[in-house]
């Protein structure tokens, strides 16, 4: 057997208190009860401070240890609707199991007669303190905050907080570790801010204690159709002739990135060319000028097809086979 209230019989004095309430502000609070399957109206209380000044005040005396009940508390915030409530539904511990159930069954029914689109909260307690202002405030907090992830959400996230980019294409060249971010030494800071600042054209880092591999911040100043200025950073591999470990390499291929990453988005320097080079001797003036300003396009010939024979062609000419030329004779 359905034993969940009958809205149709619940009588004619809580669906004029629903429509009052959705209209105005003449109600603060309005409690609401089951009697005899139906809805019935508990008690109603008036505002007169603000919402948080008297929650605890209305709410909590109108709590019963051993029976459940719905109150519907009106804040002071609107929205289109009209004024905006909490809808609390009390369900105590001591409340016999039969009355738990119907209440449960019954909360869905409840809001929609109300309006849904009134109700801003909803919330749930067994306790007082659960129903209080400060139970009401713990309660906007949690909903806030970043719902906890299960042990798949939790391993899937960190996936994709250590995923690198995967674009491909004929030129791209993927890490496969993470970057490594190695403290800027205050001199190189200084420098770069120079370099920022127009006032060098050129910056040279190294690793402490030095190695064989470095890292090249410059400027492009070669005049090509416009004066405009173009950094630049190169990584060498090797920069002298003896060229430098496997682990070198793979070290500053790793610290480039997050070198990069300080470089344009702490020192505000736009970079706008990044090369990579196995030997000094590769960095020439020549070198540096094709990659900052590429050949365009060059123009190509229309294949040409050949011509004819020389002369001019006489007419088409009629040859017999030789026995015709013996038949004649």
């Amino acid at each position: 057997k359905n034993h969940q209230p009958d809205t149709n019989k619940s009588g004619n004095e809580v669906k004029d208190i629903f429509a009052t309430a959705r209209s105005g502000d003449q109600y603060r609070l309005i409690k609401i009860v089951i009697e005899d399957e139906q809805l019935a109206l508990g008690i109603t209380k008036k505002a007169s401070k603000t919402w948080d000044q008297e929650y605890d005040s209305l709410v909590l005396p109108l709590l019963e240890d051993d029976l459940p009940s719905y109150i519907l508390y009106r804040l002071d915030s609107s929205n289109n609707q009209g004024y905006e409530w909490i809808f609390l539904a009390w369900s105590p511990d001591r409340s016999p199991v039969r009355h738990k159930m119907l209440y449960a069954a019954t909360r869905a029914t409840v809001k929609k007669e109300f309006g849904g689109g009134l109700i801003k909260d909803e919330l749930f307690g067994t306790t007082k303190e659960d129903m209080s202002l400060k139970g009401y405030k713990k309660f906007l907090v949690s909903e806030a905050a970043p719902h906890p992830l299960t042990a798949a959400e939790e391993e899937l996230r960190q996936i994709k907080l250590s995923e690198v980019n995967t674009d491909i294409s004929v030129d791209t060249k993927q890490q496969t570790l993470q970057g490594v971010a190695f403290p800027m030494h205050g001199e190189a800071v200084k420098a770069l801010e120079r370099f920022r600042d127009k006032q060098v054209n050129y910056v040279q880092l190294v690793r402490i204690p030095p190695t064989d591999a470095m890292l090249w911040v410059l400027r492009n100043v070669i005049s090509h159709a416009t004066l405009l200025t173009e950094p630049a950073i190169i990584t060498s591999a090797s920069a002298h002739s003896q060229p430098c470990s496997i682990k070198e390499r793979m070290l500053y291929s790793s610290c480039k990135n997050p070198l990069v990453d300080m470089v344009e988005n702490n020192m505000h320097i736009e970079i706008l060319k990044k090369l990579e080079i196995d030997n000094g001797e590769e960095l020439t003036p020549d070198f540096l000028y094709e990659e900052v300003h590429p050949k365009q396009h060059a123009h190509r010939q229309a294949f040409a097809k050949p011509k004819g024979p020389g002369g001019k062609r006489g007419g088409r000419r009629i040859t017999r086979p030789p026995g015709d030329e013996e038949e004649d004779d």
